[in-house]
C-alpha cells in the first residue's frame, strides 16, 4: 500500500511524494482507489475563545483551526489506511493517501501529486460534508466587470450631455446580475450564479472616477463550461468583462459510478448532495470520484472552528471498509 504524503515529507520538490511504510506486495493486479485531503488551513482570523493552534478537547469535540477542514479527513483517512494494511492490505490493486499543501489557495500542490501518482482509477475526497456523500460540486469562475466613464470636477459633472460617471454605468450592470445565468439549471447544484463581492472606484471625492471595477465570484455548475459563463455575461453587459482566474471548474460524479454504489452499501444512511464549495476534487473530476468527510463545512473558516470526534471514528470505519470493497 502507498501512502502518498504531501511537502514537508523529504519533497524538495514540494509536489507531494510516494512513500512506503509497511508496505505489502499487491496480491493481484487491480484498480487504484486514492483518498485525497489537504493538510494546509487558512488563517485564524479573530473572534476565537480558544487557541486557534492548540487542541482543544471539550467532550466529543475537538477545537482549532483546521480541526474539520480538513485534519479530520487526513486523521481518518490515514487511520484507515492503517487498518487495511493491517488487515493483510487491499485483495487487489492499490490503496493511496494524497496529502496535498495549499488547497486553501492557489499554489495546491494536489495537481503535481496526482499527475506523479499515476494511474488513479477512483478517489474519496476528505473535506467535512458530515460524512454525506458530495456527488456534485460547483466552480469557482473569478470575473472582474470593469466600466469606463469621463474623470472631471463633480461640479461640472452635468454640463456635458454626454458625460459618463463609471461608478454610475457599473451600477447598472451589477444590477442586472440576478436575473443573469438562469436558462440552464444543474439537477443537484441547481443554477449558476455570480455575486459581487469587491467594488472599485474613485479619484477623490470631487472628482469623477474614470474607472469602476467589480470582483464577481461566480459559482459554476456542470451545466455550464467556463468559457461560455463568460461568453453569457459580455453578451448581457455593457461593460467590460475580465476573466482573472477559471481553473476550479465544477465537478459532478459519473453516472453509474461504481464508487457511490459501494459508498451507499457501506454507509446506506448517506445522503447525496450537491456540495456549494470547491476542493481538489478539481484534479481528479474526469475520475470515478465522491467527496466525503467528518466534519461540517458550515464550521470551515470560522472562529472556534470544531469537530466531532465519534464522527471522525465513523469515517475511519467507513473509509477503511469502502477501500476493502472497492479493492475486492
Amino acid at each position: 500500500m502507498d501512502r502518498g504524503l504531501g511537502p514537508g515529507h523529504g519533497d524538495a520538490g514540494g509536489h507531494g511524494r510516494r512513500v512506503r511504510l509497511g508496505h505489502r506486495p499487491r496480491k493481484a493486479a487491480g484498480s487504484t482507489l486514492a483518498f485525497v485531503s489537504h493538510i494546509d488551513t487558512v488563517p485564524a482570523g479573530e473572534g476565537w475563545t480558544r487557541p486557534p493552534f492548540e487542541a482543544t478537547f471539550e467532550g466529543d469535540k475537538l477545537y482549532g483551526r483546521g480541526s474539520g477542514d480538513a485534519k479530520a479527513s487526513v486523521a481518518a483517512m490515514l487511520m484507515a489506511a492503517k487498518d487495511v494494511h493491517d488487515a493483510g492490505g487491499p485483495a487487489t490493486g492499490r490503496l493511496l493517501v494524497i496529502l496535498g499543501f495549499g488547497e486553501e489557495t492557489k499554489h495546491t500542490t494536489m495537481g503535481k501529486a496526482v499527475e506523479r501518482l499515476q494511474p488513479i482509477d477512483a478517489a474519496v475526497v476528505g473535506e467535512p460534508t458530515n460524512l454525506e456523500p458530495a456527488i456534485a460540486q460547483r466552480g469557482l469562475l473569478m470575473i472582474d466587470l470593469v466600466a469606463k466613464g469621463l474623470q472631471r470636477h463633480a461640479g461640472y459633472a452635468a454640463d456635458n450631455p454626454d458625460f459618463t460617471n463609471a461608478i454610475v454605468e457599473l451600477s447598472r450592470n451589477v444590477a442586472k446580475l440576478p436575473e443573469l445565468l438562469r436558462e440552464r439549471t444543474h439537477p443537484i447544484l441547481g443554477i449558476a450564479t455570480a455575486t459581487p463581492t469587491i467594488l472599485e472606484a474613485g479619484v477623490s471625492r470631487n472628482v469623477t472616477p474614470p474607472t469602476a471595477r467589480a470582483v464577481l465570484d461566480v459559482r459554476s455548475t456542470p451545466a455550464w463550461t467556463h468559457a461560455e459563463l463568460a461568453d453569457a455575461l459580455r453578451s448581457a453587459l455593457d461593460c467590460e468583462v475580465v476573466v482573472t482566474s477559471d481553473r476550479l471548474v465544477p465537478c459532478e460524479t459519473p453516472a453509474g459510478s461504481r464508487l457511490l454504489a459501494l459508498a451507499r452499501q457501506v454507509r446506506p444512511a448517506g445522503t447525496p448532495f450537491g456540495s456549494p464549495t470547491c476542493s481538489d476534487w478539481v484534479f481528479l473530476r474526469d475520475r470515478d470520484a465522491i467527496k466525503c468527510g467528518p466534519g461540517t463545512s458550515r464550521r470551515s473558516h470560522t472562529p472556534d472552528e470544531f469537530v466531532d470526534l465519534p464522527e471522525v471514528t465513523e469515517a475511519r470505519g467507513f473509509y477503511a471498509t469502502l477501500a476493502q470493497a472497492y479493492l475486492a
